[in-house]
């Protein structure tokens, strides 16, 4: 197997492990880097365990990163030193890296050789990748080979992938995305109505493609599979532990508990504060993402967090 026709995959969590599934069920030879202990006997038919990144960049011109933010730079740095700019670098990272939230395809660049690189997104949930139920995912890059590569990797009659050139975008509705499922896990919990969980969702996707689009990214994208699609998603995900958190703190659980109860770390607990105060250095008004940092995430009565969001200045446009 040539480094042109295989794939790899750095990360054996559960998204990493499901891309890897959704890969080999392609015909791909796939090959999965993790620290994890994991039963050979446990990994998808098709995929194989690397011994190491020297690995990886031999037997794979395509490599899906699928590791936690904070670690994506010491990642990258390790994959660097065997990689070259004939490699093709994707990620599935729900994160910003550093006060200054750095995307994860910016830290590759800074990291590697590779300068052609690109993100993935979109509504597909992991049990669905896993088990091959019907899926879709999005592939951002400026650079049409990535899409082509990553559209090649993963298209199958029960995935379909589409592509957009917005990679920025992208990557800052996967990131925004996470964080807002709190809010709306918070919302679920405390019984709301469906009228009102509508109009939540919808201003804070609203609110999410103002933000992207301060950082560079185009606004329409948070419209589509990325941000509404994405968000939907998780509200029909009762065990995304984004909205677990969120359904927890709405019980009255401290915020230790309900990390415990969401079972894995998440993301969107240290982004959120970080972008209340992006949004703030650049004069962004994110009343949502205030209400996340001083509310949801502060413990304070959700009788305050609903009057503070109720009687707030309203926004042009609907």
């Amino acid at each position: 197997m040539s480094a042109k026709d295989g794939v790899a995959v750095v990360g054996g969590g559960a998204w990493g492990f499901a891309l890897a599934a959704a890969a080999a069920r392609t015909g791909k030879s796939v090959l999965l880097l993790t620290r994890r202990a994991i039963d050979p006997k446990a990994l998808p038919h098709g995929v194989s365990r690397a011994t190491d990144h020297a690995d990886v960049a031999a037997h794979a011109r395509l490599v899906i990163l699928a590791v936690p933010s904070a670690a994506a730079r010491a990642t990258a740095r390790l994959l660097g030193e065997h990689i070259d700019g004939r490699h093709l670098v994707v990620h599935g990272v729900r994160g910003l890296v550093g006060d200054e939230m750095a995307t994860i395809c910016d830290v590759v660049r800074e990291e590697t050789p590779a300068r052609r690189v690109g993100a993935l997104g979109g509504p597909a949930l992991v049990d669905d990748l896993v088990a091959g139920r019907p899926s879709i995912l999005v592939c951002g890059s400026h650079f049409p080979e990535v899409n082509a590569a990553v559209s090649d990797a993963l298209t199958h009659e029960t995935l379909r992938l589409y592509t957009t050139a917005d990679r920025q975008g992208l990557e800052w509705a996967s990131a925004l995305v996470g964080c807002l499922a709190i809010g709306m896990g918070y919302a679920q919990g405390l019984g709301t109505s469906p009228g009102l969980m509508a109009a939540l969702l919808s201003r804070s996707v609203h609110e999410a493609a103002r933000i992207a689009g301060a950082a560079g990214g185009d606004e329409k994208t948070l419209l589509g599979l990325a941000g509404y699609g994405d968000l939907l998603a998780a509200l029909g995900q009762a065990q995304r532990p984004e909205v677990v958190l969120g359904r927890a703190l709405a019980k009255g659980m401290t915020l230790e508990q309900a990390s415990a109860e969401a079972g894995q770390r998440i993301e969107a607990l240290d982004l959120v504060p970080r972008v209340l105060a992006w949004t703030e250095k650049r004069q962004v008004r994110a009343p949502i993402f205030r209400a996340l940092v001083s509310g949801v995430l502060s413990a304070r009565p959700p009788s305050d967090i609903v009057h503070e969001l109720m009687t707030g200045p309203l926004e042009v446009g609907i």
